[in-house]
């Protein structure tokens, strides 16, 4: 495999003709792990910093949004046939557990 110095960004990419393209990802996708790993090397210190911020960043939009004060989790026991029945009438209407509960509880205290 031909090894390249140049590193070509993702905007770079998108501006190669399908040709071109084409032929970088047979040449990594016929690869073998030992020929990408001899190409790889460590993350640079900034490189490494951008990396963390990323994860960092992905991890914050991941998950449920927060609503009022943000969400705990609670253990509760349930007899198994209501939480059956349960499950069923919010898969009928499209809702999570949590969020039939949630809708419950408030139908309950505002009464």
């Amino acid at each position: 495999m031909k090894r390249t110095k140049k590193t070509t960004t993702g905007r770079a990419f998108d501006a190669l003709p399908d040709a071109e393209k084409e032929r970088i990802f047979n040449e990594l996708e016929n690869a073998s792990t030992e020929e990408l790993l001899a190409r790889s090397r460590p993350l640079t210190r900034s490189e490494a910093a951008r990396q963390r911020e990323m994860r960092k960043a992905a991890k914050a939009t991941l998950g449920r949004p927060v609503i009022g004060a943000g969400a705990k989790q609670v253990a509760v026991t349930l007899e198994r046939g209501l939480l059956d029945r349960a499950d069923a009438y919010a898969r009928q209407r499209g809702l999570k557990r949590s969020e039939m509960i949630a809708r419950g509880l408030t139908l309950l205290m505002a009464s």
